[in-house]
């Protein structure tokens, strides 16, 4: 069974997410609530055929490794956040 080898980045290092939510929800609000302090920008990428759900960039400064899957760990367990890549 092959293995994924680790990502190897320079850090720190921007990180980017891809966040797809319920268009209902405000973005903002949800991320600031996760990443509280943290600098972070956010940007529009699109909705849904329906206008259902929107997609969003969302771009922070990872410090390392854990910092960069913990972010992604939080990000993927809020409810009105439907799917982080």
């Amino acid at each position: 069974m092959e293995t994924t080898p680790e990502l190897q980045l320079d850090y720190p290092c921007h990180w980017e997410y891809k966040l797809v939510l319920s268009s209902e929800h405000n973005v903002t609000t949800l991320v600031q609530e996760i990443l509280e302090d943290r600098i972070h920008e956010i940007r529009k990428s699109q909705n849904s055929n329906k206008g259902n759900y929107a997609s969003y960039t969302l771009r922070i400064l990872v410090h390392n490794a854990d910092d960069r899957k913990m972010l992604f760990q939080m990000l993927k367990a809020h409810q009105h956040i439907k799917f982080v890549l």
